[in-house]
């Protein structure tokens, strides 16, 4: 119990950010918020200007708890007798897209969901918290000040929203034609919209994943490296800077010297961030994958499959990582603090201090 506690608080820590639960502490102390302060907040969550981030962070904390205790209520009755903590441990975890679970026995420790493949409630309720978390606060934000009125959302919103539909329905529809048609039509609905949804940094599953076709691997390693959206509890190289760069390519394809979308223009340097963000977790994704292929001796597939599971802090893996030499495993734990920390502080942190 006290084990699971700590994990549990680190998870919610990881998922609201570490400068959004420090600002919390500075809030709850009494203590006023410096402009440093609240100049970082605005970076960490990617907010588009300082005035009102401390209103927006009590916005993102009564969000979450609200959210996370919805979430845990209405599992309840999956969990039945094992209750409440169950509930709110794996409400927690979906809801931060970590991915960690506590369904686990002697003799079979790495189940996740897995024995609830086909419970249309418990899939339903998980693969919200997922997709809640990983939209990003900022989307909250609007989804609360415009209700369904979507042409009043930020772009950034509308970019999101509409990448995270297109990520979870394209993946589904491919897993559905090519994976898991040894079951029947529920079980495998279930199964490919579960994975397509965790896949982008959540970390359950509820089928075997080794047994999924070659085609439908690679996929999930794309969404993995993708990941989630900015201010999000998701990680990942964020849908946002995936957008971006298709929007990009299809303005180049039409001999468009302006990329954008919804009638605004992107920003140069928006476009810069973007290919910098994405070759920075493409070259840690294929250095990591091909370095344990070498060492371990394992398929490539396999091991890509694990370095973008690391970078993209999601947590899936095809049953390899416990055999893993040391060498290989601190390879890993580096790609998930790089994938966590983000594309952009890892790019400032290092060429700052030379500028």
């Amino acid at each position: 119990g006290f084990g699971q506690t700590v994990i549990l608080i680190l998870i919610q820590t990881g998922g609201l950010g570490v400068v959004t639960v420090a600002v919390a502490a500075f809030m709850l102390s009494g203590r006023k918020i410096s402009l440093m302060q609240r100049s970082t907040m605005q970076s960490a969550i990617s907010a588009p200007q300082v005035g009102g981030i401390v209103r927006l962070t009590k916005f993102i904390l009564r969000g979450t708890f609200l959210v996370e205790a919805i979430g845990a209520i209405l599992l309840l009755p999956v969990f039945g007798r094992r209750g409440i903590w169950m509930s709110v441990f794996h409400s927690v975890s979906a809801f931060c897209n970590a991915g960690f679970d506590i369904l686990g026995t002697e003799g079979h420790r790495f189940v996740s969901l897995s024995g609830y493949g086909d419970n249309i409630w418990l899939n339903m309720v998980i693969m919200l918290l997922i997709i809640i978390g990983g939209i990003g606060f900022l989307t909250w934000e609007d989804f609360y000040k415009n209700k369904l009125n979507f042409r009043r959302y930020r772009m950034q919103s509308k970019v999101i929203l509409i990448t995270t539909v297109l990520l979870i329905i394209l993946p589904a529809i491919l897993f559905f034609a090519n994976d898991f048609g040894e079951f029947l039509f529920k079980k495998r609905l279930l199964y490919s919209i579960f994975q397509s949804v965790t896949t982008r940094t959540a970390g359950f599953n509820t089928a075997d994943l080794p047994l999924m076709t070659e085609a439908g691997k690679s996929v999930m390693i794309l969404l993995m490296l993708i990941g989630g959206s900015p201010s999000s509890t998701a990680g990942g190289m964020k849908t946002t800077t995936f957008a971006v760069l298709i929007l990009n390519a299809f303005a180049t394809f039409r001999s468009r010297e302006d990329a954008g979308a919804f009638g605004r223009r992107f920003d140069v340097q928006v476009i810069k961030n973007a290919a910098t963000i994405a070759m920075l977790y493409l070259m840690l994704f294929f250095g990591g994958g091909i370095i344990i292929s070498a060492y371990e001796g394992l398929p490539v597939l396999t091991c890509f499959y694990e370095a973008a599971s690391a970078i993209g802090t999601v947590g899936l893996t095809l049953g390899v990582t416990p055999d893993l030499h040391i060498i290989s495993r601190l390879i890993l734990i580096v790609l998930m603090y790089l994938g966590r920390v983000g594309g952009l502080t890892l790019i400032y942190a290092v060429f700052s201090g030379k500028n």
